[in-house]
């Protein structure tokens, strides 16, 4: 037996609002179905598949047969290329943590949309309290000039997100363990930026406490030593620069110096625009 067209070495990064929208869609689902499916949107680049976004496709599916409503997907694709050309499909996914007997069907329809597509699957019963992602990618098995068949072979998974997505999980978390009120909703508002610095200074603070008091455990041989932990603390350690208090100080003042600068150069462009802005109403006003 052979194996055609093996793309183990993928890594795929999902971020943050992919998952949202597939419990959203997960939430609104008709009542007589088991399962979503829907499209995966983003880029591939050296091996790693990066999925930014997706969308729902209306699917029934019975005991010998998957009707899908690939023309409803080709339309909300070509949408979505008019507002995010750089997204392109690079698979599908699908609730659950089980790949069915369905799942080569609907492979095939986006094997022909791109290639090497992933599928990616979750577990949104929350099967042992964690909601599960798993990818997967179609291997072709078979003997040469024979018959071939496909296989689902896991890959890495990964759940990464831009700067602005963290803010918003962070946002998110904060209304963990609220009590809804369905007449008055919980709401949360953003933190101003001095805030958010004093909140994640004092997360830092909390985790450099953690670090030091596993170090002087394993110091005192009260805990065993892990080489993980000691190859990240290393890779840590080497990724601060070596300097000294003085060197450090001298850095911050000077960034300070050019911080405060550029805000003070935009503050008096503002003005300058609003008193021209202002100057121009009353000459318009006057003649």
């Amino acid at each position: 037996m052979s194996t055609i067209n093996l793309p183990l070495n993928l890594t795929v990064r999902v971020h943050p609002v992919v998952l949202f929208q597939i419990v959203d869609a997960y939430e609104r689902r008709n009542a007589d179905s088991q399962r979503v499916i829907g499209t995966l949107l983003g880029s591939v680049d050296k091996g790693v598949v990066e999925v930014t976004n997706c969308f729902c496709v209306p699917h029934k599916e019975h005991a010998d047969q998957v009707e899908a409503e690939l023309g409803y997907a080709s339309d909300v694709y070509d949408l979505n290329r008019r507002v995010n050309p750089s997204e392109n499909i690079v698979g599908w996914w699908a609730t659950g943590q089980e790949v069915t007997n369905h799942s080569s069907v609907i492979h095939e329809y986006y094997a022909r949309e791109c290639n090497n597509p992933i599928h990616l699957t979750l577990d949104t019963s929350l099967t042992g309290f964690r909601m599960g992602i798993k990818a997967y990618v179609c291997v072709s098995l078979g003997v040469p000039g024979g018959k071939t068949g496909c296989m689902f072979t896991p890959i890495n998974v990964e759940v990464t997100s831009y700067e602005p997505e963290v803010v918003g999980l962070r946002l998110c978390s904060k209304t963990v363990g609220v009590q809804s009120n369905p007449v008055k909703p919980r709401t949360v508002s953003p933190m101003l930026d001095l805030a958010q610095i004093t909140e994640a200074s004092g997360e830092l603070l909390t985790l450099l406490g953690e670090v030091l008091n596993y170090v002087e455990d394993v110091l005192a041989e009260k805990q065993q030593p892990d080489n993980t932990v000691g190859r990240a603390l290393l890779d840590l350690i080497h990724s601060v620069p070596n300097m000294t208090t003085d060197q450090f100080a001298q850095m911050y003042n000077s960034n300070v110096k050019d911080l405060l600068m550029v805000v003070t150069l935009s503050q008096l462009i503002k003005t300058q625009l609003q008193l021209n802005e202002k100057l121009t109403s009353l000459t318009s006003f006057l003649n």
